[in-house]
This record gives C-alpha cells, structure tokens and sequence, in this order.
C-alpha cells in the first residue's frame, strides 16, 4: 500500500470522476429535517475528490468548501464544478485542513474517511466546526449477499486487486464509528443508492478503484476478461443492477 495515499488516485482521475457513484439526495434531506442542519450551513467536504460529494450539497444551495489534497483530483473538481455558485475549495488534507476555527457548520466527509488518521481527523474536525455544528461521514456500501452480481463482483477483486484487501481492512464497522464520535454520537442511517451500469461503465468502475491493477499490470487483461463473463452472466437488457447502500454517520464532536 502506498506510504502517501493521497497519490493513490492521480492515475484513476478520469475514471473516478465519469465512473464513481455519486450519493443520493435522501442523505441531505435526513441532515436537514432528522439532525436539524439548516439549509444555509456551511459545509467543508473533506476528501471531496473529484467532486461528487460536493455537488451533492452545492446542488442543495450549500456553501460548500472542497478541502482535497490531491492536485489532479483538485483540479478535475474545479472543472466539473467551476460554474458552481458557493464554491470554495482548498488544499487541505483531512487532518489538517487549513480551514479556520469554528468556520463551518457540517463537516461531510465520504469514501475518503478511511484513508484519514482517525485520533489527528477528530481533533482538526472539532477545531473548524462552530459551536452546535455537526461531522456526517458516510460512503457507498457493496453488500455482496444482495446479488450473485455483487458475490461475483466482490470475489474479482479480492482476486485481481493489488491490495485489496488491506485497503477493506481499513473501512470502520459501526462499533468502531460509534467510538470515533464518542459522546457527540447521533445516529446513523442507510440510503438505497442503486444503479444501472453497461459494461463500459462497469469496466470504468473498476478502473476507478486504487487496488484495481492499471492497464499495463500483467493483470489487467485477465481482470477485463472475468469482468465480462461476469456482466454476460448477470445482465438484463444490456445492464446490470450495481446495488449500493449509502451508509452515514452524524455526530458533535465536542473538544
């Protein structure tokens, strides 16, 4: 695994931003009307990649500030997202994130949560939130018992990716995610989040994750090739149903 996983997706760019899930709207709804996070509040997306998260909020007539480490990652958010009102974006790395204190309302933070050092994430969170402010993490979830599609899917990667499975070993469960918030721990919810996906799209799926092996990996090819005998098992009408769970976290995180 990469010392610096920062890195990990310069190479994965393109792919992450046409081929990446985005995160459906019933997750802002349950922050506004469940957890009481006014329509105006600011928020900081840390991690925010490409931009998929932030637009969820941005669309959502949030202020949003896009805190990403990664140059290109940054530089593909500003493009999709350029005409955005709202938007602000900075350099910042989850643990430190250059923001000022209490600046923001809502800290969101999505897939990129288990890539950040949890004990240094927490202490730079409560630094930035505002008082009563609110820290929602949350990411897709595959659950392979949902479908043969997803069975298979979860075996090709243990199979062909590169380090897949220490970066799984990283995504928290609930327990440990109740622990990080401790005291300021609200709740959490689970959003259907489905989609329908061509083998193009598929295949850019995978493309996009960090331990899929690149095209010139001796891999590659026997990954594609598994890949397709999967989508030709398990397609209906030319598409294959991609079942997510959307998975949130929301808590204070009180100094």
């Amino acid at each position: 695994m990469d010392a610096d996983p920062t890195q990990r997706f310069s190479p994965r760019v393109e792919d992450y931003l046409r081929y990446r899930p985005g995160y459906p709207e019933a997750l802002v709804d349950w922050l506004h009307v469940s957890q009481g996070v006014a329509d105006a509040a600011t928020v900081a997306d840390i991690g925010a990649g490409t931009g998929l998260s932030t637009r969820l909020f941005l669309d959502r007539g949030h202020p949003v500030i896009a805190v990403e480490p990664n140059d290109d990652m940054r530089q593909a958010l500003l493009q999709d997202l350029a005409d955005q009102p709202g938007l602000q974006v900075a350099a910042g790395r989850g643990e430190a994130t250059g923001l000022a204190e209490a600046s923001v309302d809502l800290i969101s933070c999505a897939t990129a949560f288990h890539w950040l050092e949890p004990g240094p994430t927490r202490v730079e969170w409560a630094r930035i939130l505002r008082p009563g402010g609110l820290a929602c993490v949350y990411w897709n979830a595959r659950v392979p018992g949902l479908s043969a599609f997803l069975q298979g899917y979860e075996e090709l990667l243990h199979r062909y990716g590169t380090d897949y499975g220490k970066v799984s070993e990283r995504r928290p469960d609930d327990t440990a995610m109740q622990a990080w918030f401790g005291a300021g721990y609200r709740g959490m919810a689970e959003f259907p989040n489905p989609q329908w996906l061509d083998f193009n799209s598929l295949y850019g799926r995978v493309r996009s994750s960090s331990s899929a092996p690149p095209p010139d990996h001796p891999d590659h090819a026997k990954m594609r090739e598994a890949l397709q005998r999967l989508f030709d098992d398990n397609a209906q009408q030319g598409k294959v149903r991609f079942d997510y769970l959307t998975r949130a976290f929301v808590g204070a995180l009180p100094r």
